[in-house]
């Protein structure tokens, strides 16, 4: 299993950005996916789950300005993420966790917001 993170870049406060995790090697569905970010001197912390079902869960910090979804079709997970603060800069990481397969990482994509 292969997870592609991409999409991060350098926005300033107030802007917008979305990231995206393509999935390869794993034909099954029943497996749920999250959005991860660890910021410089910190642990990793969840951002987004998006379960098998398409139900989602966010962290506080990010509740009513990010948005997760994924497409299974595409094999595709999505994160967009609106009115960012200087606080989400971060190096984000897609997540798999199925049942059948185990846990996997994304290589991580960096997102900066300026003040």
């Amino acid at each position: 299993v292969q997870l592609q993170a991409s999409g991060g870049g350098l926005v300033q406060t107030g802007g917008s950005l979305s990231i995206s995790c393509a999935v390869n090697g794993i034909t099954e569905r029943t497996y749920r996916m999250g959005w991860y970010r660890q910021a410089p001197g910190k642990q990793r912390e969840l951002v987004a789950v998006v379960s098998s079902g398409g139900v989602t869960d966010y962290a506080e910090s990010v509740k009513d300005r990010f948005a997760a979804s994924r497409d299974d079709a595409k094999r595709v997970l999505v994160l967009q993420m609106n009115s960012l603060k200087p606080d989400d800069t971060a190096v984000y990481y897609c997540n798999l966790n199925s049942p059948y397969r185990g846990n996997f990482w994304g290589q991580g994509t960096q997102v900066t917001v300026s003040s």
